[in-house]
């Protein structure tokens, strides 16, 4: 059996191809959905276990990034009470990337265990970046990171506001990162551009209390593969270290 893996999808979103062929490679059934046909009901987050919110530009980022997209969901009622019974259901997990990341963290007081999560607001360089960045795998309880602990890689980043900000809301004290930027000695950093967005203590990736939800911000479903990347040791086979965040998922389901 292939479980059925939602992908959320609204206008701007584009990477929602890259999430779907990872999710097809670690043995799920992708079902790309428009958040209109949620808002209509012909599609309902109980169908599904998964759901994964990917990167993009959704709306425009005209109120901010992932912002309307997470306004469409709190400033309607139906949706947002949908929306809370999901993250409620202890059988559901979810991942955001990127513009997902942004709209989730932006969902975060509907989503129990995240209210430590920053807000994600524009990079301390003041510019987009796109660009492949070292990040190291935090010792978390993300379902998505399970065994991972400890794994140092590249990948790729593309974003303008990944600035993982606790001035505004949450607890940089008790937040659990699960992913965070390191230099080429493999030590945390804050410098630009081996932390392209300039996060304090190279966060850019956040999780649960449970791990059943987890948002970052660099992008996994792009690098799952050995190809995509310009270099790798010999010993990599067909799938990069990547690959493993969407078996883990697979495996929990």
């Amino acid at each position: 059996m292939k479980p059925r893996v939602l992908i959320l999808r609204a206008a701007g979103i584009n990477r929602d191809g890259d999430a779907a062929r990872a999710v097809t490679m670690a043995g799920g059934q992708p079902d790309l959905v428009h958040i209109g046909r949620i808002v209509d009901g012909s599609v309902s987050l109980f169908d599904y276990a998964m759901v994964i919110v990917p990167g993009g530009f959704s709306y425009g980022d005209v109120l901010g990034a992932g912002e309307g997209w997470s306004k469409t969901i709190l400033f309607n009622s139906k949706l947002s009470d949908q929306f809370s019974a999901f993250f409620n259901r202890p059988e559901s997990f979810a991942l955001g990337i990127c513009n997902g990341c942004q709209m989730m963290s932006s969902l975060k007081s509907i989503i129990p265990g995240a209210q430590h999560w920053p807000k994600f607001t524009r990079n301390q360089s003041e510019q987009f970046e796109a660009r492949f960045a070292m990040v190291e795998v935090m010792d978390s309880p993300s379902i998505f990171f399970a065994g991972m602990a400890g794994t140092q890689t590249p990948i790729a980043v593309a974003h303008g506001e990944g600035f993982a900000n606790f001035s505004q809301t949450g607890q940089l004290a008790d937040v659990n990162v699960a992913l965070r930027f390191v230099d080429h000695y493999g030590q945390v950093t804050e410098r630009y551009p081996l932390n392209p967005n300039g996060s304090p203590s190279g966060i850019t990736s956040v999780t649960t209390d449970d791990g059943r939800f987890t948002v970052m911000m660099p992008h996994a479903e792009r690098v799952f593969r050995t190809v995509q990347h310009s270099w790798h040791p010999e010993n990599w086979g067909e799938n990069s270290p990547w690959a493993r965040m969407f078996q883990n998922a697979r495996k929990w389901v």
